[in-house]
């Protein structure tokens, strides 16, 4: 039985088939459904997980060379949020695109997690190193 890291056995499962240049997408909780990958579900309610709970426990155990975020999401959030996401993403090259652009890039994911975070464009596409 585990019983440190990530205990969720679907997310670990999608977790270790991304290999090196693959990306994976956490999502918050009105980011729309992708048929063509792997979805694992965890939202329970509003910010029940966040994006930044998520991000966090992958990163434990993730190597990320480069993520992808909305560029929309530095109009539309304070500075304290934009903050807190580039500390979660320090040591990671991280870009900004319009959403559209964003969007283009999740069909090519390994998977995709989806959390109950209401944060506006709090999405961010990690590709592993």
């Amino acid at each position: 039985m585990l019983k440190t890291g990530i205990l969720n056995p679907q997310i670990n499962s999608l977790l270790s088939r991304v290999r090196h240049t693959n990306t994976l997408v956490i999502a918050d909780r009105g980011f729309p459904f992708w048929p063509m990958i792997e979805t694992v579900d965890i939202s329970l309610m509003d910010d029940v997980p966040t994006v930044l709970q998520v991000l966090s426990a992958v990163r434990q155990n993730f190597q990320a060379g480069k993520a992808w975020m909305a560029g929309e999401f530095l109009k539309n959030n304070p500075d304290k949020v934009r903050g807190a996401f580039a500390a979660a993403l320090r040591g990671v090259e991280l870009n900004h695109e319009p959403h559209v652009k964003f969007k283009k890039r999740v069909p090519h994911a390994i998977g995709l997690i989806r959390t109950g975070d209401t944060i506006q464009y709090a999405n961010v596409i990690l590709e592993s190193a």
